[in-house]
């Protein structure tokens, strides 16, 4: 679009189906460059990626020509069909249904870069669970418990503010 001037910061974060741990650490490097082609494909820019077993993170330079909910649905499905072609596991790979998305500002684009790159040290101490639900908390996010990422043997999550 002529005349159109955005600075859109992206932080997403999508969820293994179950919080399962499938996506094999030594694996991760290839997915999150196919991921990066995904991204670069549908005109965004990925800023930073990387995640665990069961969750991955994405900083992106959003450009508006897209709605959101149509690019990480591209991300999520062809991500999908790449792990399963791949073969790293014996059934079949699937995200959880929905995303997180949270903005940033330039200014914040470090210490979010940092926060993505360092993922394996942050979770040394904190689960995927308590991440998740201090990123919907600190952005004011109404959640309900029913949609909230669970895990089949899990109870339901708690919004604190309901």
């Amino acid at each position: 679009m002529a005349n159109t001037y955005t600075q859109i910061h992206l932080h997403m974060v999508v969820a293994v189906k179950g919080r399962l741990c499938l996506i094999p650490t030594e694996h991760a490097a290839m997915l999150y460059r196919y991921i990066t082609g995904i991204v670069t494909q549908q005109g965004q820019k990925l800023l930073a990626t990387n995640g665990m077993p069961d969750h991955v993170h994405l900083l992106i330079g959003f450009r508006p020509e897209k709605a959101l909910s149509d690019l990480m649905r591209e991300v999520k499905a062809s991500s999908s069909k790449f792990i399963n072609e791949q073969g790293w596991l014996m059934g079949k790979f699937s995200w959880q249904e929905g995303f997180g998305a949270f903005s940033y500002g330039a200014s914040q684009l470090s210490a979010v870069i940092s926060y993505i790159e360092r993922q394996q040290e942050h979770h040394a101490t904190r689960t995927f669970k308590e991440e998740y639900l201090s990123l919907l908390d600190s952005f004011g996010i109404a959640y309900n418990a029913a949609y909230v990422f669970t895990a089949p043997d899990e109870e339901p999550l708690i919004n604190p503010a309901q």
